[in-house]
């Protein structure tokens, strides 16, 4: 089976004042920020069924943060993947420059790549509540 997008994940951004972030968007565009940290999620439903599908995360990282290396970039977007195993050894095949290998936790599955202006580009593949 081949490997495949299927939505963003996430924006993640660095910044050098996170709380002052945070409050710039809760009051000026109404996004609030989840218990204390420095992510809001957007949690999505499948489209025709009304049912939870999913979840987009956009979230701030102080700027001294090593999360984004081996990238300079100050974002890095996060795709949901289907079939991650798959899409990571097609991009490998491809030449694609790959960041470590494929990590697993209890949430998902997470593969990084760089893109040719070398931004980190974070791949992930959700656990689903039946996968669990």
């Amino acid at each position: 089976m081949k490997g495949e997008i299927t939505g963003l994940g996430g924006v993640f951004i660095k910044c050098k004042n996170p709380a002052q972030q945070k409050s710039w968007y809760k009051e000026m565009l109404g996004i609030s920020f989840d218990d204390g940290s420095n992510a809001h999620i957007f949690n999505w439903k499948e489209y025709d069924l009304g049912k939870p599908a999913g979840l987009t995360v956009f979230s701030f990282f102080k700027d001294s943060s090593s999360y984004f290396d081996p990238s300079n970039s100050e974002f890095m977007i996060n795709f949901r993947v289907k079939n991650l195993e798959a899409l990571y050894r097609q991009l490998q095949k491809n030449g694609i420059q790959t960041i470590g290998e494929i990590e697993v936790y209890p949430y998902g599955k997470f593969a990084w790549i760089l893109d040719p202006d070398g931004r980190k580009v974070e791949l992930w593949e959700a656990i689903t509540e039946s996968e669990k």
